[in-house]
């Protein structure tokens, strides 16, 4: 896991007078890769690194130079992320081709294939991955992005050439060597207030893009980017004939992927919250590590932790497990610095617990696996049973339905049954757009002043909706999933928050070979009146605990319907009254909202801190004059 950035220019010139730039940029993205760093020049290329040192420790740096035998100065590697079944494919590269291999890491693993297979090698890569390759001969780069999008790739273009980054934070700073002037993406703002994230390929500056999940591209000096999807998330919902047969499969799958996720040279360890996704990770990682550490997070807010079902789970499969409580003063002093950290603005407040749990977990060990992914794959959201709640309003004819739905607009908000209403009246495109639901287009006229009515969610999810027209309602709510909240928020919460801390977080659940098992579940084997992921959980009953076989899901929540009524209230309104947003934000229209939930007549909270994020993000990133003081990565323990 580590940070890289790179500058393909326009000439041997440009390059050369590039590489100051690179090596200061590089500097803000140092808690990627603390380990090591570097900065290298070749021809019209400037490749800078940051390392943090999993795999292959003494060996495997970058940016990594690689030739067949007998041949020199072929290609040269920029990577980040995990190859896990990196120990295969070495040797099949050995046996099938007579490769050379000069490493026992994975970083050669992929250039070597790529010059034995070109770009059809990223097909055969299992991992999370982000990686550029000049080729010397060629004069051209080519990379990709791993299929989930677990690891970040951002991109800027301009007259001073194509820059590539796993930190939005180094393009602004190589802007002006780009010869771009980064600009606030109004779209993408709306976009973020309706989702809570920014979704791919935006970002909230126009200049910077990123590469979407599942791609992989080419640029040469001078040229234009092209990109190519190369995998696609297709699910094969298939009848089952013997049950027992499935839960078998996922269960053998999730155990190969947990071992190959284990592989590593430094000391790997769990997150653990009080659910089944967790609870399986890390009880699948301690049959290859006894002395397992698990790690969970809470408040001291009854309903509000996991904190004892966690060590219950702990203790029920054996490993030692440390807890990690926050306060609101916490979270509060800590927000800008992790604004910063996520580039983007990200309004999911369980960011902010995990930031915690991550900075004591790189006190213990440097890589540590995690339960992302299980709800996407195997359909462990509650809205997934919307559907069976709403079946009766598919028998309704249309022009009543449409009267439904303009009946439930004349309901005050807060009444019950008005969003049932609603949504009841809404097809499954119009009504689901991802798991998070911030404003509504009628409640984000009130506080945008930028709002555009032509922008909304189908700009996003018409993509995912035409690929899945076949599919039954549950498994196009996943695949719109894949493309928007998994990509948009879990993962990028996941990355921006761990690698903050110089941790390596690693996802079993987003396997390649995973995938594969879940995407031919039938329906009725993921969702029931009573439960979600259904053929998951009865996959895992000899795996984890019973208490936590049918438990309720919670992650990790964040109590901040009652702090912004109480021991955040002050702090919120000083926000807002100091935010230089007037441009795009009506913040008379903010603070209502926030006096309205103070008082309890309706629950702003989601939508308020969706603002207070937005806000943060354009005092650090605009306006600059929120200074979040950027620590050093230091850790007392020798891992």
């Amino acid at each position: 896991m580590c940070g890289l950035l790179g500058v393909v220019c326009p000439t041997e010139q440009d390059a050369a007078a590039a590489r100051d730039a690179v090596a200061s940029a590089m500097r803000c993205q140092r808690h990627r890769g603390p380990d090591e760093t570097g900065t290298w020049t070749g021809d019209e290329v400037v490749f800078g690194f940051n390392r943090l040192s999993i795999i292959d420790v003494d060996h495997s740096h970058q940016p990594l130079h690689w030739s067949p035998e007998g041949v020199q100065e072929r290609y040269t590697l920029l990577f980040n992320g995990e190859i896990y079944n990196y120990v295969e494919l070495r040797q099949e590269l050995i046996e099938k081709h007579g490769a050379t291999m000069r490493t026992h890491g994975d970083s050669e693993v992929i250039v070597a294939l790529y010059h034995y297979l070109g770009p059809a090698a990223v097909q055969k890569l299992r991992g999370m991955f982000a990686f550029v390759i000049w080729d010397w001969r060629r004069r051209e780069v080519f990379g990709a992005r791993d299929p989930f999008g677990i690891k970040p790739l951002f991109y800027a273009t301009g007259p001073g050439g194509v820059a590539f980054s796993s930190e939005k934070k180094a393009l602004l700073e190589l802007a002006p060597r780009l010869n771009v002037k980064p600009t606030l993406d109004r779209t993408a703002l709306q976009h973020y207030l309706t989702l809570q994230y920014v979704p791919e390929p935006e970002t909230l500056h126009t200049e910077v893009r990123r590469i979407e999940s599942g791609h992989s591209f080419t640029v040469a000096p001078g040229g234009e980017l092209r990109t190519d999807r190369y995998f696609f998330h297709t699910f094969r919902p298939t009848p089952v004939k013997d049950s027992e047969q499935l839960y078998d499969e996922i269960a053998e799958v999730m155990r190969d992927s947990v071992a190959k996720h284990m592989r590593a040279d430094v000391t790997v360890g769990s997150f653990l919250s009080g659910g089944i996704d967790s609870t399986a990770i890390a009880a699948l990682a301690r049959e290859h590590n006894p002395n397992l550490i698990t790690f969970t997070t809470g408040f001291e807010r009854e309903g509000y932790s996991e904190v004892d079902v966690a060590a219950e789970s702990a203790a029920a499969i054996g490993v030692k497990h440390v807890v990690r409580t926050v306060g609101a003063e916490e979270m509060m002093e800590a927000l800008p610095l992790i604004v910063w950290y996520l580039d983007d603005p990200v309004a999911d407040p369980a960011l902010v617990p995990l930031w915690f749990i991550a900075r004591e977990a790189r006190r213990h060990v440097k890589v540590v696996l995690s339960g992302e992914g299980a709800d996407e794959l195997f359909g462990g959201y509650t809205i997934y049973r919307e559907p069976i709640s709403l079946a009766a309003f598919e028998k309704v004819p249309g022009a009543l339905r449409k009267a439904m739905g303009n009946l439930s607009t004349k309901i005050p908000d807060g009444t019950r049954g008005k969003d049932l209403l609603r949504r009841g009246a809404l097809s499954l495109e119009d009504r689901y757009y991802g798991n998070a639901r911030i404003f509504r287009d009628d409640q984000l006229r009130a506080v945008l002043k930028t709002f555009d009515p032509s922008i909304g969610h189908r700009d996003i999810t018409a993509g995912p909706y035409g690929e899945s027209q076949a599919w039954d309602p549950v498994t196009r709510m996943q695949h719109v999933d894949l493309f928007t909240w998994l990509r948009g928020d879990i993962l990028v919460k996941a990355d921006k928050v761990t690698m903050a801390n110089s941790l390596e977080l690693r996802v079993p659940f987003l396997d390649a070979e995973v995938f594969k098992v879940a995407a031919k579940i039938p329906p009725e084997e993921k969702i029931t009146r009573e439960t979600t992921k259904y053929a998951l959980r009865q996959a895992l009953r000899r795996i984890v605990p019973e208490h936590v076989l049918n438990r309720r899901k919670l992650g990790f929540p964040v109590p901040i319907r009652l702090w912004l009524k109480d021991e955040m209230y002050d702090w919120a309104r000083q926000i807002i009254l100091k935010s230089q947003t007037e441009e795009e934000i009506d913040k008379n229209a903010v603070l209502k909202l926030l006096e309205e939930h103070r008082a309890g007549t309706l629950d702003h909270s989601r939508r308020i801190w969706a603002l207070l994020v937005y806000m943060l993000w354009h005092g650090i990133f605009v306006e600059q004059n929120i200074r979040p003081r950027i620590p050093e990565p230091h850790y007392p323990v020798k891992l």
